[in-house]
């Protein structure tokens, strides 16, 4: 079996410094220079939303040959091996993101997180709500990147989020929904989270609030986000963490303060804990990689 090549974008070594965290592009761009075909390739770090808006053609996933017609849209984590054959007619985009910059990591013990491990086809209907919103945020993604606007990194990265979560709730089944969302306490937990994790509250002050024992929150944690109630309190003040370094200029010292942190230093040595680099570093490597 011929060697499957690794690509950043098509055709394109990966350096493993791509100079961007999110890409976009039409189809036409550069199928028309490979003569419609993109031969099987897969990307290491990155995942893509592709869009067909008219034409259509066949996407080859692993061993696997699916039909694209006008209004899919598919997803193709990162390590999956992939190929197209478009028809010349095809108009559509590509959205090419680094998946460490997803709100939720493909492979995540989640529902959620299983199903951006996968490569899905969705064809939603296009009279359906959520369809017309996914549709729109396809064509609003177009036009932010395009644009080049203040806070469009912003801007991009919450339509990313929303645009995952409706194409998860459009492609799947009704039971496999149900089972995501059907505890109000997980929801609940939630929006606490949300209104405290700047206070650092125990777990017991939520599990107070919501009426179980901090035992069986953890449960039911484990069971829908596969981690820890106390891991999902970090996951947010890193993702706040992560949203002032890049999109502000307030120090270090005042970011840690704003999150309820006495101390800048305990702060820098939280967030090398949870992502391997100091406050500096990582928003020095960010803004670089995102030219911001």
């Amino acid at each position: 079996m011929p060697r499957v090549p690794t690509y950043a974008l098509y055709g394109e070594t990966d350096t493993g410094d791509p100079g961007f965290w999110l890409h976009h592009e039409t189809i036409h761009a550069r199928s028309s220079q490979h003569d419609w075909e993109i031969q099987p390739h897969r990307h290491t770090a990155y995942f893509q939303i592709l869009h067909i808006a008219a034409g259509g053609g066949d996407v080859l996933f692993n061993e696997e040959t699916l039909s694209l017609k006008p209004g899919t849209v598919i997803t193709i984590p990162p390590g999956t091996s992939h190929g197209f054959r478009f028809s010349k007619t095809v108009v559509g985009s590509v959205i090419t993101i680094l998946s460490s910059h997803l709100d939720h990591g493909p492979g995540e013990r989640s529902l959620f997180g299983q199903w951006l491990a996968h490569p899905q086809r969705i064809a939603p209907e296009p009279q359906l709500p959520d369809a017309e919103e996914a549709l729109r945020i396809l064509e609003r993604i177009t036009a932010e990147f395009e644009g080049r606007n203040r806070g469009r990194n912003e801007i991009l990265r919450a339509y990313v989020s929303v645009l995952l979560h409706l194409l998860f709730r459009i492609g799947s089944d009704q039971q496999t929904w149900e089972s995501w969302s059907g505890d109000t306490r997980v929801d609940a937990l939630m929006n606490l989270i949300d209104q405290h994790f700047r206070t650092h509250r125990a777990l017991s002050f939520y599990a107070g609030k919501i009426g179980v024992s901090p035992t069986h929150l953890n449960r039911l944690v484990h069971a829908w986000h596969g981690c820890s109630a106390h891991e999902l309190i970090e996951r947010k003040i890193i993702e706040e963490a992560k949203r002032q370094l890049i999109f502000s200029m307030t120090s270090i010292q005042q970011i840690s303060y704003r999150l309820g942190f006495q101390d800048a230093a305990y702060f820098s040595r939280f967030f090398a804990r949870c992502t391997g680099k100091a406050p500096k570093d990582w928003r020095s490597s960010e803004r670089a990689r995102i030219d911001y």
